[in-house]
C-alpha cells in the first residue's frame, strides 16, 4: 500500500530565528532615531531583567531604548569612518561589547548620568550569581512557611520537619556564603525568604552628540565585570521587547 502524502511527520520543537527584514528594520529605526535626537548612549546592564527594562522605557517615553544583538545595532550606527551614519559613530559602535544597549535622547549628558547613577532596582538573584552575603538560618521554627511547603523545602535541601503543624528546621542551615556561585535550589530558596540579592542598573559607558563628537566614560574597576551572561535575553525575549517597542 503506497504511503499518503498526508502521513508526515512534523517537529513541535523548530523554533524561526529573526529573518533579515526583521534585523533591517532594526537598522533603520536606528537609523531614524539618529535624526531625531541629539545624544546617543550606549550602556552596560547589570543583573538584566527583562520587565524592569520595559518599566524603565516606560519612564523614559521621551527617549529611545535598543536592546538587541551588538552586530546589528553597531550596523545600524556605522562600524568604520566609510560606513557610519554621521560623524565618529563608528567610535561608538565599537563601544557595543558584551551586554549593552542604546539609549537615544534629547536630554543633556549631566541629565542622564545624574538620574542613572541614582537609579537602581532590587531584585532576587538567579542561579549562576554571586552570593553578596552570607545568610544563614537558627534552628527552629520558620513561621512565615505554610505547613504545605514543607515538603518543597526538603527537596531544595533545608532539613525541615513538621512539628505541630508548624515547618521547623532541625538544626541551623547556611543557605550561602558571601561571593560563592548560587546554585538554582540556593536562589529559589533566598527567594522564599524575600532576601534580595541582585541589583538591576544601568551604567552608561560613552556617548556621542549631535556635533559629531565622542566621549567615552570612566568607570569604577567593579562595573569593568558588569555583565550578568547568565542574565542576557534571548531571541525570544529580544523579539519581545522590540516588537513592543514597535506597537508603542
Amino acid at each position: 500500500m503506497p504511503k499518503s502524502k498526508r502521513d508526515k511527520k512534523v517537529s513541535l520543537t523548530k523554533t524561526t530565528k529573526k529573518d533579515l527584514q526583521f534585523k533591517q528594520q532594526l537598522v533603520d529605526e536606528i537609523r531614524r532615531c539618529i535624526e531625531n535626537y541629539s545624544r546617543i548612549f550606549v550602556f552596560s546592564v547589570q543583573n538584566m531583567r527583562n520587565a524592569k527594562l520595559k518599566d524603565l522605557r516606560s519612564e523614559w517615553r521621551h527617549s529611545r531604548f535598543f536592546f538587541g544583538k551588538n552586530k546589528v545595532m553597531a550596523l545600524g550606527l556605522g562600524k568604520t569612518a566609510e560606513t557610519e551614519v554621521q560623524d565618529n559613530l563608528h567610535k561608538l559602535a565599537k563601544q557595543l561589547r558584551g551586554q549593552c544597549g542604546l539609549l537615544f535622547t534629547n536630554k543633556t549628558k549631566e541629565e542622564v548620568l545624574e538620574w542613572f547613577d541614582n537609579f537602581s532596582q532590587g531584585d532576587y538573584a538567579r542561579s549562576g550569581g554571586a552570593a553578596t552575603d552570607t545568610v544563614v538560618l537558627p534552628a527552629g521554627p520558620l513561621s512565615q512557611f505554610p505547613h504545605s511547603i514543607e515538603p518543597h523545602l526538603r527537596s531544595l535541601g533545608m532539613p525541615t520537619s513538621l512539628q505541630k503543624g508548624v515547618v521547623t528546621l532541625i538544626k541551623d542551615y547556611t543557605v550561602c556564603r558571601a561571593g560563592e556561585v548560587l546554585k538554582p535550589e540556593q536562589a529559589r530558596i533566598l527567594k522564599l525568604l524575600g532576601h534580595e540579592m541582585a541589583v538591576f542598573r544601568l551604567v552608561m559607558k560613552s556617548m556621542w552628540s549631535k556635533d559629531g563628537t565622542f566621549e567615552k566614560f570612566k568607570r569604577k574597576k567593579e562595573e569593568d565585570a558588569i555583565v550578568d551572561h547568565n542574565d542576557e535575553m534571548d531571541d525570544a525575549e529580544m523579539e519581545e521587547y522590540a516588537s513592543e517597542e514597535e506597537n508603542e
